[in-house]
């Protein structure tokens, strides 16, 4: 990126001055000028003074780097990395500058495919596969010059089935939208989002163990704390964040659940902090927000509920009809009143309060008539006086 200054000079005219930045995973690379700097958002002294020394030490002379947030976990490894990764596109650019007519575009920003290489394609990632020709040569062609290492890992994909439905993406995604989340033994998590925190609850489920009830609730708890620091990193979800494991009495049980979720949450590249376990089996903690989660992505409010998750139950439908028809049955003519409702309703109306819809009409004096209409969203209906 070019940040281009006009300074005035007088009346006559004007001084323009640039600054070249190219931002990589951790750092922003400044070759204009010797100069390290740390992002405000980083906080820690510590951690500040770790991240100057270690770009002080690995950087060439008279050039700048800035450590970006997301560098502040970042190991040695991870900021030489990127260092080398920008000198060599700082390079590749220098190199193309004496064989370019003016005006003409030297550099321009990573594509969204490079990007995520770029960010996400770490020595963690076992393999990377891509199922767009085009798009696999411009990678290879990026890989080649920067990260050569990384070359055998990345194949094209050519199967007959799309490439989300052949490695079982899509299902995992679905799943990644629920709110319950089955574990192996039996147990579940449930995942709710609400609009200022996220709460995550522990349940034994179908899981009945082996041994006492103290040991199956321990062992569920330690199967759904590597559980739910996995869906904080696959769904992405940040802020506030209260975990309800099962109550535990043991106090070694509740000490050794805290330190096997600490260790299981360290894998996360975002920022995380963790108060400890409560009496009640709660823990508080707080993750960093990158953007948005897979719910926000993916998801909009329903229409229906507005967002709400609940419906109005059959039952209580019903005698919103019924109370309605009482109250307007003295001023309205016609001997007979047709109430267009959903199937289901239609369903209770018809069977469960048969008598009381045969009471309404002595009361009213009234014909009703239930019409089913597939048309009708469950909580709507209409109500036709007829001569």
């Amino acid at each position: 990126m070019v940040q281009v200054s006009k300074d005035p000079i007088g009346t006559k005219g004007a001084r323009l001055t640039c600054q070249i930045t190219l931002p990589g995973r951790n750092l922003v690379f400044i070759p204009q000028t010797d100069h390290i700097g740390i992002s405000r958002k980083i906080e820690e002294e510590g951690t500040r003074q770790r991240l100057r020394m270690l770009i002080e030490e690995l950087r060439p002379h008279h050039v700048g780097f800035i450590a970006r947030t997301v560098a502040e976990h970042a190991s040695r490894e991870d900021v030489e990395a990127d260092m080398e990764f920008l000198m060599l596109l700082w390079e590749e650019i220098q190199d193309q500058r004496p064989k370019a007519q003016v005006p003409c575009l030297l550099y321009e920003d990573l594509d969204i495919t490079l990007r995520s290489v770029r960010d996400l394609f770490t020595s963690d990632v076992d393999y990377l596969i891509i199922d767009n020709e085009k798009s696999y040569e411009k990678l290879m062609r990026f890989v080649n010059t920067f990260t050569p290492q990384l070359k055998s890992k990345i194949s094209l994909y050519r199967g007959d089935l799309p490439l989300f439905e052949a490695y079982g993406i899509d299902a995992e995604i679905s799943k990644a939208l629920e709110k319950k989340v089955w574990l192996r033994s039996g147990g579940y998590i449930i995942i709710e989002n609400t609009e200022a925190l996220t709460v995550i609850d522990v349940n034994t489920g179908r899981f009945v163990g082996k041994d006492d009830l103290h040991e199956t609730i321990f062992k569920t708890n330690m199967e759904a704390a590597k559980e739910i620091a996995y869906q904080l990193r696959l769904r992405n979800i940040g802020g506030i964040i209260i975990i309800d494991f099962i109550d535990m009495e043991e106090e070694h049980h509740r000490e050794e659940l805290f330190n096997y979720f600490r260790e299981a949450v360290k894998k996360d590249k975002s920022r995380i902090n963790i108060l400890k376990l409560s009496e009640f089996g709660l823990v508080q903690m707080t993750r960093k927000r990158h953007s948005e989660n897979l719910n926000q992505m993916m998801c909009e409010p329903c229409h229906y509920c507005a967002g709400e998750g609940v419906l109005k139950s059959r039952r209580t439908i019903c005698y919103e009809i019924f109370r309605k028809i009482s109250r307007n049955s003295g001023h309205a003519g016609g001997n007979t009143v047709t109430v267009r409702v959903h199937p289901r309703i239609a369903d209770m109306l018809l069977k469960e309060e048969e008598q009381t819809v045969n009471q309404l009409e002595t009361d009213t004096g009234k014909r009703l008539i239930i019409a089913p209409a597939k048309d009708l969203h469950i909580e709507k209906y209409e109500i036709i006086w007829q001569r």
